[in-house]
């Protein structure tokens, strides 16, 4: 099968049965709008592709996983209604083809990862991170709810009090800290998380698919029964972005400044 089209990424196999991708781009590789309409493209295309027995996401590099959506994707979907319609089902179908992709899953977070960046590695079936990597939601700093994947994913994983702390005060994480709250399968050195994280995608296909398939589907029944929290959140996030705050939100990103927000509670 092949994913030549899907150019806003370096894909290729360093295993027999490993399919490895590379979020690649400016800024931390920051998701732009083609990579966002491409990303849920890119694992439905996955998960009919008998070659693939196990997958693995990375950062180009070594400086970054991904920074989350990039300025030109927020400034459209604050703009214009059409396009945040539209990066609503991008981001809707994203998470949705994640929990059904039948292959499993790694993340290697080998730096900053944040916001729509964030979403592949918190629903990998197992993530790797570097002790020292950054990872942090970013919506409310934005001036938008938390949507993409926190309310689906963080209480389950760190336990309701730890998700609000986090996502409500845009707390960040090290790798370490993800590690010890259960956010993240395993920390390593920064500079093992590559070697680890492909050891481990190495080893997924070489298993008994249909054993690990089933039993990744069985466990993904947790997302699935609480779809309706996600996609909750995910319509208050993008009615956010047709408010106030949000332009504040990215206007203080921009100057490097602290945001002043006055918006009345909604």
């Amino acid at each position: 099968m092949s994913y030549e089209d899907l150019d806003s990424f370096e894909i290729d196999r360093p295993s027999d049965g490993v399919l490895r991708i590379q979020l690649i781009g400016p800024n931390l590789h920051a998701v732009g709008p083609r990579g966002h309409s491409q990303l849920p493209k890119l694992f439905a295309r996955i998960a009919e592709d008998e070659s693939v027995r196990s997958v693995l996401i990375r950062g180009e590099g070594e400086r970054a996983f991904s920074a989350g959506g990039s300025f030109d994707l927020v400034d459209d979907m604050v703009d214009d209604y059409a396009s945040r319609t539209r990066v609503l089902r991008e981001a809707r179908e994203l998470v949705r083809n994640l929990i059904e992709l039948p292959q499993p899953f790694v993340a290697a977070i080998n730096g900053p990862a944040a916001g729509a960046g964030l979403v592949t590695a918190m629903l990998a079936d197992i993530s790797v991170a570097g002790r020292r990597a950054k990872i942090v939601d970013g919506h409310v700093r934005l001036g938008v709810a938390a949507g993409d994947n926190a309310a689906l994913t963080w209480p389950l994983f760190a336990g309701m009090p730890k998700a609000k702390y986090h996502l409500l005060l845009n707390e960040v994480l090290t790798g370490e800290e993800a590690e010890r709250m259960g956010m993240v399968s395993l920390a390593v050195d920064d500079e093992q998380v590559q070697e680890k994280a492909l050891e481990i995608a190495v080893r997924l296909a070489a298993g008994s698919a249909p054993a690990i398939q089933m039993t990744k589907h069985s466990l993904n029944n947790w997302y699935r029964q609480n779809w309706s929290i996600f996609d909750a959140s995910l319509g208050y996030e993008f009615y956010g972005f047709g408010g106030t705050d949000v332009q504040e939100g990215v206007g203080s990103h921009r100057e490097k400044r602290d945001p002043e927000f006055r918006s009345r509670a909604y």
